[in-house]
């Protein structure tokens, strides 16, 4: 289930603007590979090179799934891998998680997922590619107002096991990595932009990690690079935590 050794890696990125998908374009173009980096975020632009495609448009939406594919096959000649890591995060209880919100989350972190899976199935069967999925500590265990997020990369986490077992037969592996949390504005919504309450929050949550501290893109991007890799050539099907030990302990 490997992919053959002279074959140049050409992977899609989604998400790609910033975090975490910006640290999976930059491990991989630094490995050798070609990346189609793609996001609703024009920013991503920024990206561009000789060895980088940038793809605008909301990952939920089939055409932009696509668009994706052909501009990696056109472009770079083929399809290797596929990082599904767009996603947006939500605290709210219950009581005041609306429908609108309900639907919004689950349409760019899960239905997007599956829209890409979808559609690059075809050109990773021809490469005998990867498939990794950005999951989260959130989606393995209980947490207080999170339910949303949560449910959302909970599905995600199943959707990688489904797809690991469908595509196996063609040759296409399936993980995810599910961090803990992450120096990026990913939470910058849901925290006072500057001052102690904020440094007490960012303290807390870096304390809460058995290791004393979160994790950096680039970390979750060299996992991610590991799971995409030949060095990885029977994993399939796995949940790899990225979080610290926050799940263990």
């Amino acid at each position: 289930m490997t992919q053959h050794p002279a074959q140049q890696a050409v992977t899609i990125v989604t998400g790609a603007a910033g975090g975490v998908g910006s640290a999976v374009v930059r491990a991989l173009v630094a490995a050798g590979g070609k990346v189609v980096a793609e996001d609703l975020d024009p920013a991503v632009g920024a990206l561009a090179s000789d060895d980088v495609a940038v793809v605008v448009g909301d990952v939920a939406e089939e055409s932009t799934a696509e668009d994706a594919v052909a501009t990696a096959v056109g472009r770079f000649g083929a399809l290797t891998g596929l990082v599904n890591n767009a996603a947006r995060f939500n605290m709210s209880p219950i009581s005041e998680t609306g429908a609108d919100l309900w639907d919004a989350l689950m349409r760019t972190n899960v239905r997007g997922a599956f829209l890409h899976i979808k559609a690059a199935e075809d050109a990773l069967a021809e490469s005998r590619g990867a498939v990794v999925n950005t999951g989260s500590m959130s989606g393995l265990i209980g947490m207080p107002d999170q339910i949303l997020y949560g449910a959302t990369k909970g599905a995600v986490h199943q959707l990688t096991r489904m797809a690991a077992i469908e595509l196996a037969p063609k040759g296409i592996r399936v993980n995810a990595v599910a961090p803990g949390h992450i120096e990026t504005g990913f939470m910058d919504d849901f925290l006072p932009p500057t001052g102690e309450v904020r440094d007490t929050v960012l303290t807390d949550i870096r304390h809460s990690h058995p290791i004393g501290r979160s994790s950096t893109p680039e970390e979750v991007a060299a996992a991610i690079a590991f799971l995409l890799s030949p060095a990885a050539g029977t994993i399939t099907g796995v949940i790899l935590p990225v979080d610290g030990g926050y799940t263990t302990a």
